[in-house]
Parts: structure tokens; sequence; C-alpha cells
């Protein structure tokens, strides 16, 4: 399953023609290293998005698991809303971010951990269901790399504006309401809100269709967050200008090239390595 191909013909990632295992450059599309260092077979059965669904689905079930065993006492339970939700020190403890763990606490790395945390069963199940209908088309436009880019510079974006949402002015805080009421924000929806944000830049260069369709989820999604009390709607805002702008940058008219697929195992490495970072240190704020 894991043998490397040494010779013969691959199909390009970017452009789906043949090319040969050991070609510098795609003859059709230019991308460079189209066989993958002869990994190619491998990564595609993994899926067009290399397998990141599962791995977004999996940690995130995981996290949860752990923050709810860590501390049994403080699971929360009020309304349906609250059903199932981990005690804010477990939270703080696996790599919340917000005003509170990144501005007074100053663990800054937590912009990267804090979109793999929920806050209760129905907030983990409706953003992984979001992760797992946008994600693999992001994939099919822009490649599975620098999905994997855009759906962690949306993450980092949107808890960055949550947690310097305590200057906001004092109407504009009224209306976008004022983050998580404990001073700490969580979940995947900042990275769903990038994830619609890249959508509609790709409609914008040329299919009406999907632009329509992405915005349309974004405002139902906003407006939901508005009228709801506790939504983090700051790193929703976020996250959706941290999509756009990546996806700008990240052209989906030129063909993914290898570094892409290097700078997304950059960030997944760097977002482990946050969630360790913040559980080590974490547990020295509970003694």
């Amino acid at each position: 399953m894991f043998e490397r191909q040494s010779e013969g013909s691959v199909v390009c990632p970017s452009c789906g023609k043949l090319v040969g295992v050991r070609d510098e450059r795609c003859w059709h599309c230019g991308r460079r290293n189209p066989g993958m260092w002869g990994f190619g077979p491998l990564f595609r059965r993994l899926g067009r998005d290399l397998g990141f669904v599962q791995i977004v689905i999996w940690g995130c079930v995981a996290l949860y698991a752990a923050t709810l065993i860590s501390d049994v006492e403080g699971i929360g339970g009020r309304g349906v809303l609250g059903l199932l939700s981990p005690s804010r020190a477990a939270l703080v403890v696996f790599g919340a971010a917000g005003p509170f763990p990144v501005l007074q606490l100053g663990r800054w790395w937590t912009l990267l951990s804090a979109g793999w945390l929920h806050g209760g069963l129905l907030h983990i199940f409706f953003n992984l269901l979001w992760v797992r209908q946008l994600a693999p088309a992001i994939a099919s436009i822009y490649g599975p790399g620098r999905m994997v880019i855009i759906y962690t510079v949306s993450s980092v974006v949107g808890f960055v504006f949550s947690s310097l949402s305590v200057f906001a002015p004092g109407l504009l805080a009224f209306v976008m309401g004022g983050g998580h009421p404990l001073g700490i924000t969580i979940g995947a929806s900042a990275a769903i809100f990038g994830l619609l944000g890249a959508l509609i830049h790709y409609g914008q260069r040329g299919s009406s269709a999907v632009s329509r369709q992405a915005w349309g989820y974004a405002i139902v999604l906003f407006a939901f967050g508005l009228l709801i009390r506790g939504v983090d709607n700051w790193a929703h805002l976020g996250g959706f200008v941290g999509g756009w702008a990546a996806s700008r940058v990240l052209d989906p008219a030129k063909p993914e090239r290898g570094d892409h697929l290097l700078a997304a195992l950059v960030c997944l490495v760097l977002t482990g390595l946050s969630i360790v970072a913040s559980y080590l240190t974490g547990l020295g704020l509970l003694r």
C-alpha cells in the first residue's frame, strides 16, 4: 500500500493528464514534480482532499472527548445548545483562544489550536457537517494543499479578530455581540466561513452560480449568529476575510504546486504542535 513508484507514468494532480513519475515538470500544465516523489498513487487513494476531512473529523472528535474526560465534573448541560459542553478550564488547557488566553495569558499559539475544539455536542456535529460538505469542494477547485492552507489561515485570522474584539467601539461591539461570554473562543466555524469566502472568490472569477450559493450560505449563517447569544461573530467575520484573502493569493486559475503541499504539511504540523503546547503549558494553569 505504501510502496513508492519509481518508474512509469502517473496522473498529474493538477491537470489530470499522464506524465512521467520522474518528470520535473508536467508538460501540460507546468506543475513542478507532478509525480510527487513517487507517492502520487498513495496520495490519490486518500481522496481528493488527501484525507484532510477525516483528519479534521477524527481530530476534533478526539479533542472533544479529551476535554470532556479531563474534567467530568465540569461538563455542562443547560439547554439544547449546551448539551455535553466541556468546562471552561478544560477548553483553556487544550487550547481555546480569545481575549483571555491570547491577551491576558499570552498563549498566542492558541490561534492555531482553537479551531479544533468545540463547546458542545451540537456545536461539533454541525461544524463537522459543514467541513465535510465544503472542504472537498475547495480541494477540487484549489487543490488539497491550498485547501489546507486556506482552512488554516481562515481559522487563525478568525481568532485574531475574536481576540481583538475587546477593542471594538461600543456600537459595533453591541451589533456583533461580545463573542464568547467567558472570554474564550473555539470551533471550526471560522475556517468554515473561510471556505465560503474562497468559494465566493472562485465564483467571482466566472462561476456566478457558485458565488451566489456561497453568499447565501454565508449570509444565513452570519445572520443566525447575530441572533443567537454566545456565537462568536467576530471569528466568523475574520474567518471569511482570511479565506477570501488567502484564495486571492492562491489563485485558483493556476495549477497547484508541490510547495503548496509542503506548506499544507507545515500548517498541520504547526497546528499539532500548538495543541501539544497548549496542553503541556495549560496543565500548569490548573495547579
